[in-house]
């Protein structure tokens, strides 16, 4: 089976499932493409024909991984995984090399604009693919960010329901087949160790610790029932079964998780351990074989501009001393009488800015965190004309994975938009949680940030599915972004605090663009990494370990959000000057929401044709 083009994912379907929470029940798609609706080809338009292709490249993609099914809601191979191995890769390469061979042979000239769009962006992605083959063992697959270790239980967990009992026979099937899996994962580590590609030391622990928790627990050892078993038994509970069929479930996933899933998960720790042993503290994209071409790849991926690691990394400086002029203010302003590396301070230790670690402490950041966003729900008519069907629900991150886990993340809903959106908060350490960044971090990665886009791309009429599920990452997070700032043109952010936290969320993404390419570009350490940001923003330390790892093992990511933001301001500024009395802030949300995920380059396009018609 091919797995999902990677241009269909927001980094990779690995960290893709690996942030699912919800557990509701997917919802179905269609998965005949479009082809098979027409009932002739001859009656078709050369644009229908197009993207019934489309249709058809995506919905073979998404049936040859049956993880990605899941998070789709279809259950056609939901007693699989996805196949991993190297002859697979191949397999998948020679498919999208025919997919390429096939979309070439669309005339453009014949085209009508949306679809024309639709076939520049389906040529981009697939020639990147191809392009980016070489680069497939460019990374280290289980780490504390993602990985097969932590995939596993999350898509069984929140993907895998249960309302019959042919899913608990998958469910069950899948525990046995986790062995297997595991396998291909440690083929493909080994491999890249072989190549010289071996994470840095920091990272094992976290793998061999979220690992070692699935394993915890009954039928492992003793005491409750382990995360896995506690999942089946609670999920059986919504069917309608006898007593003695219940047992004989449960006891058929006991046995899976004994035969097949903790063995599966102790050589998966034994493997992970040896190459632990050969590790070292070398942190940067540039230590890997052809390291600099890798990394600059890698830049032009993620921001989609022709950008050098360079220029990105003197646009940080620039934009941190910005910042910093701009929170001297609000020092000011609340009568702080020492200089800002002071303030940074106060603002890291002082009791007024967070809630206490307890459950308590946690139940209340969630219920103002759900408040902040239902404020801003009743704002939108301010600044949008489209708003999304989809609604919005605020979780915190699942206990088995919140150690390793990000700040903070967005589930984006079912296609109909009966699953919500979810905005999930990490509440592992309250003290990473400042109260002076719940709004920003709200607004970013709920409404009018994450939610707004994604749920928004998915309910949009007339464009192919791979346009709603591609994800370019600086268009993506560069609104996420822009969405922090919006709130306060309508009176947010009253509170100098709140505003300040605005400021250091920006002044975070500013100084990503500085240690990332510092890391991969100019052979910065971890340590002077972590040195940047504790200097450099009011962030507690612990923040500051997480992004610099997170750099670490996903080299240029974290660019995006400072480039994409800057690029939607440009294009803003652009139409206000341009158009004067005649631009409407709510027009231009629409021209930058209403046709999907796209690059950059597609985007300013779409704002120059929105200039010119008006």
């Amino acid at each position: 089976m091919r797995k999902l083009p990677t241009f269909l994912l927001s980094t990779t379907l690995t960290a893709l499932l690996a942030s699912c929470g919800q557990q509701d029940a997917p919802v179905p798609v269609d998965t005949q493409p479009a082809s098979a609706n027409m009932t002739s080809e001859k009656q078709m338009t050369e644009s229908e024909k197009a993207n019934a292709l489309f249709e058809t490249i995506f919905m073979e993609g998404v049936m040859r991984s049956p993880m990605f099914q899941s998070f789709l809601g279809i259950k056609k191979d939901q007693d699989k995984w996805d196949d991993l191995s190297e002859e697979r890769a191949l397999q998948n390469l020679q498919v999208t090399k025919d997919d390429l061979a096939k979309v070439n042979q669309i005339d453009a000239s014949m085209l009508d604009a949306q679809t024309k769009v639709s076939l520049d962006i389906m040529k981009l992605n697939l020639e990147q693919e191809i392009a980016d083959f070489k680069w497939r063992f460019h990374n280290y697959p289980l780490n504390q960010m993602f990985g097969i270790h932590s995939q596993v239980p999350s898509l069984l967990i929140n993907q895998h329901t249960i309302t019959d009992l042919a899913d608990a026979e998958a469910y069950i099937s899948r525990l046995e087949k986790v062995a297997p899996l595991f396998d291909q994962v440690i083929d493909g580590i080994n491999t890249r160790a072989e190549k010289g590609i071996i994470a840095p030391k920091f990272v094992y622990p976290y793998v061999i610790s979220d690992s070692e928790n699935i394993v915890q627990g009954a039928p492992f050892t003793e005491g409750d029932d382990s995360t896995l078993l506690a999942d089946f038994s609670n999920k059986l509970t919504q069917l309608d079964l006898d007593d003695l069929k219940r047992d004989e479930l449960i006891k058929r996933a006991k046995d899976a998780l004994r035969s097949s899933v903790k063995p599966g998960f102790e050589k998966l720790i034994a493997a992970v351990k040896v190459i632990q042993s050969k590790a070292d503290d070398r942190d940067g994209a540039w230590k890997l074989p052809d390291g600099e071409a890798f990394f600059n790849n890698a830049l032009a991926r993620t921001t989609s501009t022709s950008l050098t690691a360079k220029e990105i990394h003197q646009i940080g400086l620039d934009e941190v001393a910005r910042i910093h002029d701009e929170m001297k203010l609000i020092k000011d302003k609340v009568g702080f009488k020492d200089d800002l590396a002071a303030f940074f301070e106060f603002m890291r230790n002082d009791v007024q800015f967070y809630y206490p670690e307890s459950e308590q402490g946690k139940q209340q950041y969630l219920t103002e965190a759900t408040q902040l966003i239902n404020t801003m729900k009743s704002r939108l008519d301010e600044l949008f004309i489209v708003k999304p069907k989809a609604d919005l629900t605020v979780k915190a991150v699942e206990s088995f994975r919140e150690k390793s886990a990000g700040k903070a993340f967005y589930q984006s809903p079912s296609l109909d938009g009966t699953r919500p959106g979810i905005y999930y908060a990490n509440l592992y350490r309250m003290s990473d949680m400042p109260t002076y960044q719940m709004e920003a971090l709200a607004y970013h990665e709920g409404i009018p940030g994450h939610h707004m886009q994604r749920a928004i791309a998915l309910e949009l009429e007339g464009l192919p599915k791979f346009r709603k599920f591609s994800s370019f990452t600086a268009y993506t997070e560069g609104w996420g972004l822009y969405s922090e700032f919006l709130p306060k043109e309508i009176g947010m952010y009253s509170d100098p605090y709140s505003d300040f936290g605005r400021l250091a969320m920006e002044l975070w993404r500013a100084c990503r663009l500085v240690v990332d390419t510092g890391i991969h570009a100019m052979k910065w350490d971890r340590e002077k990494g972590i040195e940047y940001y504790v200097t450099n923003t009011p962030n507690p330390q612990p923040d500051a370990v997480k992004m610099v790892e997170r750099h670490i093992v996903m080299p240029s990511q974290a660019t995006a959000y400072k480039i994409g933001m800057l690029k939607i301001l440009e294009l803003r500024t652009k139409a206000e000057t341009i158009m004067g009395d005649k631009f409407d802030i709510r027009e231009f949300h629409e021209v930058v929401l209403k046709n999907g995920p796209v690059p950059l380059s597609v985007l300013s396009q779409y704002i120059d044709d929105y200039i010119a018609s008006k």
